[in-house]
């Protein structure tokens, strides 16, 4: 507890750190503020039924991504979404088309035209979105007006909102990321998740205190449950597999190869971070959800499958997903052939191995035989609250044993109180932990949001 109190006085000696928290906080409060805006033109009352719904399955894991804010029809109900997805696209084109390769190599200014293309798509993403929300919410929701014009005008009117409000949320996750603490997308990610969490823990406890459910040592044992796996989330997000190098000596006019010193090469068990996950929960829900908004009658046999959270198909489809995610995403971020010449350059190399394309090799063989697991484990913990709710667990606590929600909480703390730690470091103050350091997504290669 010393050590805790500590640390906080600490961060609050450093002015900038001081002033990056405040920022990040006084952003993510407009952002639930936001949450909160409803449309205008809808009726909150004749919402309910759309709340409810809204609470489990598919229309519940979107309602938890945007904080709530898709079941309240709010000026933020498309949340982020639309933006991960413009992102995916961009990075898959980025594999695929010469000319986002070449944009890739250009430094500074081609990520400034990736970004400025993202947004774009953004936008387009956002113009199908859009109307496909508002067509799934209930007649009952929308007031009727006396004018025509005012008929028209309204739904177009919502229409622009819910764009404006998606790029609004954009422009604050990029506000965090350069004038705050943290990714700023991943942290409004987060932010919305949690907001749930205590909604969610509360009725769990009633549902299991209230008749014959098990009593409050069920309950009990569930969060028992739930702090192991996040315990173990977070050692195999900070798990590394070191590999030995060996950096020749320093000497007037050059190097000396001979008795240099040993060092390590760390390359993390999940270098992709949270990314496959949610590039996988973002192709399995957003087709499905666009289908049912612009078919009338009953859904096909497809849409019924991939709109069940708990049901086979949804979770073998999610699973593969991640696990090609994983490869892909590791190919894109972690480049065995730079970190190879790095090494060479240095005047390093991997004893027993030559410099140069062999250690790039190896480095890539290395790099699968680990990422393999790791993908495994991400798969593992994404569907693993269809097996909690199998267990008869209220679907929304279900959620926080496992998922995208689990991996992002887990994944996004760590890489805060990562950059927070180096800012206690450069300044000579004690860091986060009493051994070692705080291992984030983004600390050998993987991206964060």
């Amino acid at each position: 507890m010393n050590k805790l109190v500590e640390t906080l006085k600490n961060i609050w000696k450093i002015e900038e750190l001081k002033s990056r928290i405040l920022i990040t906080l006084g952003f993510l409060l407009i952002y639930r503020f936001g949450s909160a805006v409803v449309l205008p033109g809808i009726d909150p009352e004749g919402l309910q039924a759309f709340s409810d719904k809204a609470s489990s399955g598919l229309p519940g894991i979107l309602n938890m991504f945007t904080g709530g804010a898709f079941a309240k029809a709010s000026i933020l109900a498309l949340g982020i979404m639309p933006y991960i997805s413009a992102s995916i696209v961009v990075q898959l084109l980025g594999m695929a088309v010469p000319y986002m390769q070449k944009l890739q190599r250009d430094g500074e200014s081609g990520r400034n035209k990736l970004n400025q293309i993202t947004r774009y798509l953004t936008i387009a993403i956002c113009l199908v979105q859009a109307p496909a929300f508002l067509q799934i919410l209930p007649k009952e929701a929308f007031i009727e007006f006396d004018s025509s014009f005012m008929n028209v005008f309204v739904p177009a009117l919502r229409t622009l909102i819910l764009i404006t409000g998606t790029m609004f949320a954009m422009w604050l996750g990029e506000r965090i990321t350069d004038k705050g603490i943290g990714n700023g997308i991943s942290i409004l990610i987060m932010v919305g998740i949690i907001a749930a969490m205590p909604v969610a823990m509360v009725m769990e406890y009633v549902e299991r205190t209230t008749g014959h459910n098990g009593g409050i040592l069920v309950y009990f044992i569930e969060i028992v449950i739930l702090l192991i796996v996040i315990a173990f989330t977070i050692l195999i997000i900070q798990g590394v597999r070191k590999i030995p190098v060996q950096v020749a000596k320093r000497v007037v006019g050059g190097v000396n190869p001979i008795g240099g010193v040993r060092q390590y090469l760390p390359l993390k068990v999940t270098a992709a971070g949270v990314m496959p996950i949610i590039f996988a929960q973002a192709i399995v829900f957003l087709p499905s959800v666009t289908v049912q908004a612009f078919t009338d009658g009953e859904p096909n046999a497809f849409v019924t499958a991939m709109s069940n959270p708990q049901g086979f198909w949804y979770n073998f489809v999610f699973a593969v997903l991640i696990i090609v995610f994983t490869f892909f995403y590791t190919a894109m971020t972690v480049n065995t052939n730079r970190m190879a010449e790095d090494l060479k350059r240095t005047g390093g190399f991997v004893p027993g191995v030559k410099p140069g394309k062999d250690t790039a090799d190896y480095l890539d063989k290395i790099l699968t035989r680990i990422v393999f697991p790791g993908s495994l484990f991400l798969a593992l913990i994404a569907i693993l609250p269809a097996f909690v709710m199998k267990a008869d667990v209220n679907p929304q606590f279900a959620q926080f044993f496992g998922g995208t929600s689990l991996l992002i909480i887990v994944g996004v703390i760590l890489d805060t109180l990562q950059q927070i730690e180096s800012y206690l470091l450069a300044r000579h103050y004690d860091g986060m932990m009493k051994t070692g350091r705080i291992q984030g997504r983004t600390s050998t290669g993987g991206s964060a949001i």
